[in-house]
């Protein structure tokens, strides 16, 4: 069992055990120990650990249910919910929980695991668009009205665009609106697989592909990458092997191990690709915030491949506009899907994302983000000094190798004792594959540079000297 920072435990007393186990549970979440979106531990597992049955541990988790902290996702497990304020039921005689020492008073957690950009001025940007939309009547009154599925033709010339700073120049009729790049990716999938298909991946690799393959009931299949990307003699074995449909990846920046494929790997990459007829579907989202982004692996087979790019890197989460490139014989399909799930993209998101990049807008907010993670990248250095951990230009994460004799769910749980949240590699590791023992640090999820520093000196201190001060085995029951 991959194990949490701390485990309840229970003493014999007159409480049922499952209110003292949702309790315990309940204030780590309050306490922002277990984030939002975090697994629990399997019912099965955590019963052996605490000598309870599986019974309580279902009582347990029903309890924090009922009380909007966890949701269960049915053959999935129980996640944690998005907590809210309220106060904790208190403590009944004969029962105690043991968190860790000091939680109650401890300082804020330094969040390293959310993978989100820093504000510089993109609400200010923000207000001055929305103002002067607002000065625009007959404007105002087109963007609550209906557009098309693929969104209107001035929208996807500004998306045409944006795709053409990353290298690849495509006709506005190729390219769709979509509300973020997940909803891009979502669209892809269902318009071009059928459940049961194979889909090929990076053995470690984004989340979302994973959630969605699960749910469109694909075969998902990791592909082995190193330092540069996806290994080319992996991916023919595969494709020779498995006859997949289709194969995600991100080539540039890759989310969570940095790497970016290099011009002679993506070339051998496209040809195995195009002589086994399998689709691409390439995630440029990362790729975005560098000035002059490296040429997509869709640029070499236009007719195969699916680009996608979107804002939740580069400049706000909050802007759910994403850009999807397809071939002209998939279009119609993809726009199909969009219109059976959500019928558009909001207009108005679109028309304030287009003015952004029509203006220059979006280049000035890009150059200001990249900003500030050359400063977050100067503190990693300082902080991290002579530690081999792996990072890539205008990326806010790092990717960090554990050195022997630290594994990875230890590490993230001896940096939680200390109010350090961390993901795990575990976290992004397709099937039944092996998790390497790593982390992804995301500097940006910290609320500011000296949090940052206090974050990774606090990392560095654990690697140095965890272990000798017994912080490797102080979670264990």
């Amino acid at each position: 069992m991959a194990m949490n920072a701390w485990l309840p435990r229970i003493e014999a007393g007159s409480e049922p055990k499952y209110q003292v186990i949702a309790r315990a549970f309940a204030q780590a979440i309050l306490n922002g120990q277990l984030p939002a979106g975090e697994k629990l531990p399997p019912h099965r597992s955590l019963a052996t650990e605490l000598r309870v049955t599986t019974g309580t541990i279902s009582r347990a988790y029903a309890e924090l249910e009922r009380q909007g902290l966890a949701n269960a996702r049915v053959g999935d497990g129980t996640y944690v919910a998005q907590a809210r304020s309220r106060e904790l039921p208190s403590a009944a005689s004969g029962y105690a929980t043991m968190l860790r020492p000091g939680a109650a008073s401890a300082p804020p957690l330094i969040d390293l695991g959310q993978n989100v950009p820093q504000s510089t001025e993109e609400a200010a940007a923000l207000c001055t668009t929305l103002a002067e939309i607002a000065t625009d009547q007959r404007l105002a009154a087109e963007l609550l009205q209906y557009a098309p599925e693929a969104g209107s033709m001035r929208h996807r010339l500004a998306g045409a665009a944006w795709l053409g700073r990353a290298g690849s120049p495509a006709s506005a009729s190729r390219v769709l609106v979509t509300q973020g790049a997940q909803h891009a990716l979502a669209s892809v999938l269902r318009a071009v697989t059928r459940p049961g298909d194979t889909v090929l991946a990076e053995v470690v690799s984004y989340p979302g592909i994973i959630a969605l393959a699960r749910q469109l009931r694909l075969h998902l299949v990791g592909v082995e990458i190193d330092q540069d990307g996806l290994v080319p003699a992996a991916l023919e074995l595969a494709c020779k092997s498995l006859h997949p449909r289709a194969i995600f990846c991100v080539p540039t920046i890759h989310n969570p191990t940095t790497a970016t494929m290099p011009a002679e790997r993506r070339d051998a990459v496209a040809d195995i690709l195009q002589r086994h007829g399998v689709l691409l579907i390439e995630d440029i989202v990362p790729a975005m915030l560098l000035e002059t982004p490296p040429e997509p692996l869709a640029v070499r087979m236009p007719e195969q491949a699916f680009l996608i790019a979107g804002l939740s890197k580069s400049v706000a989460p909050g802007l759910r506009v994403g850009y999807l490139q397809a071939p002209s014989a998939w279009c119609s399909k993809i726009a199909a899907v969009i219109r059976s799930d959500c019928w558009m993209t909001a207009p108005l998101m679109a028309e304030i994302v287009s003015r952004w990049i029509e203006s220059g807008e979006m280049d000035r907010l890009n150059a200001l983000q990249r900003a500030r993670i050359d400063a977050e990248h100067a503190v990693a250095n300082d902080a991290l000094d002579g530690v081999a951990y792996r990072q890539a230009p205008t990326s806010s994460h790092l990717w960090l190798p554990l050195p022997e004799p630290w594994r990875a769910a230890e590490f993230a749980a001896a940096l939680r004792q200390e109010g350090v949240l961390v993901k795990t590699a575990d976290s992004f590791v397709i099937g039944r594959n092996a998790a390497p023992h790593a982390i992804r640090i995301c500097m940006s999820g910290a609320a500011s540079l000296d949090a940052l520093a206090r974050g990774l000196a606090l990392i560095r201190t654990t690697l140095d000297h965890g272990l000798e001060s017994g912080m490797a085995s102080s979670y264990a029951p």
